[in-house]
């Protein structure tokens, strides 16, 4: 059976090598040497991300995450185990070979795995980015068998196995669309600003992707000062101090009777809401981040949502998380942890703004993952190794070590989670739970929900994060809930829940 279809795969390629497709043996070519090391992937990702807003970036995100899974799959186990010689070119003519042909092994095609995993990937984020991408992986799949780099057999195998390995990936990152809503905190009373009248925005231009062709922060300025004229709307430019702008912002909102709004992702977000707590101001939250978890957990996903909630004067109170060191006392709207996240954060910032932030993010990875060491803490008299320390504010899915939202704002909890480097084969288990995806159950994994969590000491971890940003830690740290302590706008059509009653 293997032998006749050895054959067919052969005589197929002889045909497809015979066949005048007039017209294409150039552009072909280039298609299939622009497709080498994923290079047309990023620049395709590169788009999407710039011009496709969070839809675009996620479904960037998936692809290249997909193209990854794939192409490992495909060149470092899959080819070594089958070892299938390259095509004779013969039967292909001169002007459709490739300049330089491939020394790899031929089964299966490496090219058509990373071109199927990553329309896969973005189709399962975006069916309709997935269709103006498809025929681009098709062309490029074609390409292989069209210059004589691969039989038409290895093209459909690499297929197969990108389309695989883009699926696999839920089930370490779920597709937006399957989180549930979350529930909507009680409604808190907010002044509702006609026009924007008594708003104090800042729009923080180091935030998003950074892509040359995505909206600036003036042209965001511009769009805030058009939904709410009346609006005080500044922009925080790459010499200006963000804390401070803030700050200034705040203190006019507080005589004006107004409230405090902020445009940026979630480490700008947290500053603000620190903020807007300690003045006692509504917050105006409009996303202008990377991913924007706060603002779209609130159901605030444009900046017309949150315009029509702060004219409205519809808000809700949600739970701001404490974590209080020797050093300081910081909150966090979204996210805490304690462990490698922090160094991983500290070293892609060092990179992002000289190559951009996700591939300063996975080169930070690669750099710190074969030689990391868990951090050591102190608990209860007793010390504890561990490679990861998570705390969300508030109940988040999926389980393991991507969440992506929550279940409420305003349940009064922490979710912690630990991934434990004590255990025998720490490590091996850890990666070997990472890439099947099963970390959740993994033994090295624990997860419960706290109130309030207190370690005597942070050993050697030296620094955390919040809410994305790596800080400095020291000493001892015990991380609470302010239950329902920020005010912040909500559009009215993401609640659910009766007004709360006035308190008299």
């Amino acid at each position: 059976m293997t032998a006749r279809l050895d054959a067919l795969d052969r005589a197929l390629f002889d045909r497809i090598a015979a066949a005048p497709l007039h017209g294409t043996a150039t552009w072909l070519r280039t298609l299939s040497r622009a497709a080498d090391h994923g290079l047309l992937w990023t620049g395709t990702a590169a788009v999407l991300g710039a011009v496709g807003g969070r839809t675009g970036r996620r479904a960037a995100l998936r692809g290249l995450g997909s193209l990854a899974l794939a192409s490992t799959t495909a060149n470092t186990v899959a080819k070594h185990a089958t070892r299938r010689p390259r095509p004779l070119l013969d039967p292909v003519p001169q002007v459709r070979r490739l300049l330089r042909q491939p020394v790899t092994t031929s089964f299966p095609s490496g090219h058509s795995a990373s071109a199927a995993a990553f329309a896969t990937g973005v189709a399962i984020e975006s069916p309709l980015l997935g269709a103006a991408v498809a025929p681009l992986a098709a062309a490029v799949a074609l390409s292989r068998v069209y210059t004589g780099a691969h039989y038409p057999g290895d093209v459909l195998a690499g297929t197969a196995l990108g389309a695989a390995a883009a699926a696999a990936t839920l089930h370490w990152w779920p597709r937006s669309c399957d989180a549930p809503p979350p529930a909507a905190p009680a409604r808190r009373p907010a002044p509702a600003l006609p026009q924007g009248r008594g708003l104090s925005v800042v729009v923080n231009a180091g935030s998003g992707n950074g892509s040359p062709v995505a909206p600036g922060p003036e042209d965001t300025a511009e769009t805030l000062r058009t939904l709410l004229p009346e609006a005080d709307v500044r922009v925080c430019g790459p010499e200006d101090d963000l804390a401070k702008m803030l700050t200034e912002a705040a203190d006019r909102a507080a005589r004006a009777g107004g409230a405090l709004g902020v445009c940026g992702g979630d480490g700008s977000v947290n500053l603000a809401a620190a903020l807007a707590v300690e003045r006692t101001l509504p917050l105006a939250v409009f996303p202008g981040g990377t991913l924007n978890h706060f603002a779209l957990d609130l159901g605030a996903a444009t900046h017309q949502d949150t315009a029509e909630a702060v004219q409205d004067g519809s808000a809700v109170g949600v739970d701001l998380a404490l974590a209080t060191d020797d050093s300081a006392r910081r909150v966090f709207v979204n996210t805490f942890s304690l462990g490698l996240y922090p160094e991983l954060v500290r070293r892609r910032e060092k990179l992002e703004k000289r190559i951009g932030k996700w591939p300063a993010l996975a080169v930070a990875a690669a750099t710190l993952l074969p030689t990391a060491e868990p951090v050591t803490v102190h608990a209860d008299g007793r010390t504890h190794r561990l490679w990861l320390l998570f705390a969300g504010n508030g109940a988040y899915e999926p389980a393991g070590v991507t969440p992506t939202h929550r279940a409420a704002l305003a349940d009064g909890q922490l979710d912690v989670r630990v991934v434990d480097g004590s255990a025998p084969l720490a490590r091996t288990r850890l990666v070997a739970a990472l890439l099947t995806g099963t970390l959740h159950r993994s033994r090295v994994y624990r997860t419960t929900r706290l109130r309030a969590l207190h370690l005597d000491s942070l050993g050697d971890a030296t620094r955390m994060a919040v809410d994305g940003e790596s800080v400095p830690a020291r000493g001892a740290l015990h991380l609470s809930k302010a239950h329902a302590a920020l005010t912040v706008y909500r559009p009215r059509s993401a609640q659910s829940v009766p007004p709360a009653a006035p308190n008299h």
